[in-house]
């Protein structure tokens, strides 16, 4: 807690039997406001992270809007926010589609280029906030309110590359990768055209980076990084850059990465399920069946150390924007995979819009918004919160709960497998297919469906049903 002094003035009235004085009198009253702890590993055991995109959370696409909702958030067992970039976007070379055949804002109709609002990772300056979204001021109020409801601050940095417009191309060439020509060059191997590639040979880039990334630490209080791309920055400059930025105040470091290496000697907290996400793609498409999951928990397991911690979702800003939305890629899976990225060791990620039952794809260059009606997909979030921050067995950080298949009487389009920490014990049991399955299962007794309250039993033998997607989560 931290104390607040403030001074009340009090009118006092003084009487005497001839005449009547009054006197000024002030003194001290103490008021408390809350002060959120600095981060630390055993808060990502039962946490939910969350994955804000200003401009299309709300139709005004600014941080006051977000900022409003933010204590309902922590219905949905938020603890952690990921703020996409807020900094100044670069006019230079702003895009304004995708893909291979992508074109920039200029080589649109004059008419229609202030439409085109670029790429939020074409950063022009890594200490400036995006008019876009509002003042620094609207971003301290989001940072405070966070704090205020227990949630963390963490922002999406973008160390990999600049916008064309960035100060570093002027004063400083050097940090940037070069051609044969001697010219600069957008990031090899990608379409990437509206940024320029960093040489992350330069010294002197490498302090500029890690001076950038402390001042939003020290002046604007944020909790960590989200570091895109991290595994496309050398290695050597994060085992430089992180202990430096952890010296700084308690942080919590997210890589949109896999690397292993990325996670030895306290480097990052937590990486992307990239191979979990893509088996959840092809399971719910019919194109792989459980052995899919099974292999890629295998190899999980191979990879990473025990206390490796990985992001699990069924959807982010590029999957919605490049590949479908969550019903687009998972149809009537939606829920079970959902349900999934909770109860498998790491922590879930929700998308804006997501929680509302996004149905469209947003666009990743121009304005566009969510649906803002609480609905089906609300309570989904809300009871895998729920259960995610209260039940042990479902501890996914550092320590988290272990992991062990169950075997389904080689069915192999029905997963089960059970959690377990400090006693406490989850089993998951789902049909993952579109068609009826019947099965049975290595374990029997009296449970509690605890993500619909309903009673399940389970007799020695038994034959179970279950109709296509459908699954049970017993305590």
């Amino acid at each position: 807690m931290k104390k607040t002094i403030l001074t009340l003035t009090l009118l006092a009235t003084l009487f005497s039997c001839k005449e009547e004085k009054k006197e000024i009198v002030t003194q001290p009253v103490i008021e408390e406001t809350k002060e959120i702890a600095q981060f630390s590993p055993e808060m990502a055991e039962n946490a939910v992270i969350y994955e804000a995109n200003i401009r299309q959370y709300s139709p005004e696409g600014t941080f006051n809007e977000f900022t409003k909702d933010i204590p309902q958030l922590k219905e949905l067992g938020i603890k952690i926010i990921w703020v996409m970039p807020i900094f100044p976007i670069s006019e230079t070379k702003r895009k304004a589609t995708g893909g291979k055949d992508s074109k920039f804002a200029s080589e649109m109709p004059e008419s229609e280029q202030s439409k085109y609002l670029g790429s939020y990772y074409a950063v022009s300056d890594f200490k400036a906030i995006n008019p876009e979204f509002g003042t620094i001021e609207d971003f301290r109020k989001l940072v405070k309110t966070a704090h205020d409801n227990g949630i963390y601050i963490i922002l999406d940095w973008v160390p990999n590359h600049t916008g064309w417009d960035h100060v570093w191309l002027k004063e400083h060439p050097e940090f940037y990768t070069k051609n044969d020509k001697g010219e600069i060059t957008h990031p090899k191997d990608t379409d990437w055209t509206d940024v320029a590639d960093l040489d992350y040979s330069n010294e002197g880039l490498r302090k500029a980076m890690v001076n950038d990334m402390k001042y939003w630490l020290n002046n604007e209080d944020i909790d960590g990084f989200r570091c895109d791309v991290a595994g496309s920055v050398p290695t050597e400059f994060w085992q430089e850059a992180v202990p430096q930025l952890r010296k700084e105040k308690n942080i919590f470091m997210l890589a949109e990465a896999w690397e292993p290496e990325l996670f030895k000697d306290g480097l990052f907290d937590m990486g992307y399920a990239w191979d979990g996400h893509h088996a959840m793609n092809k399971i719910a498409q019919g194109k792989e069946d459980v052995s899919a999951w099974d292999n890629y928990m295998e190899k999980r397991t191979k990879e990473y150390e025990a206390n490796d911690i990985l992001m699990n979702f069924v959807d982010n800003h590029d999957e919605n924007s490049w590949n479908g939305t969550i019903s687009e890629r998972m149809e009537e899976a939606s829920e079970i995979m959902m349900a999934l990225s909770y109860l498998t060791p790491g922590m879930p990620l929700i998308y804006s819009g997501d929680e509302y039952g996004l149905d469209h794809r947003l666009k990743f260059f121009e304005k566009d918004t969510i649906p803002k009606t609480k609905g089906k997909n609300w309570e989904i979030f809300k009871k895998l919160g729920k259960l995610k921050t209260e039940k042990t067995a479902l501890n996914g950080g550092k320590d988290k709960a272990s992991y062990k298949r169950i075997n389904t009487t080689s069915n192999d389009k029905v997963l089960a497998f059970e959690r377990e920490k400090n006693g406490e014990k989850i089993i998951f049991i789902g049909n993952m297919s579109k068609e009826n399955q019947d099965f049975t299962i290595q374990t029997m007794g009296k449970f509690k469906n605890i993500y619909t309250t309903s009673d399940f039993f389970i007799e020695k033998n038994q034959k179970l049903k279950m109709k296509p997607w459908e699954f049970v989560i017993l305590e």
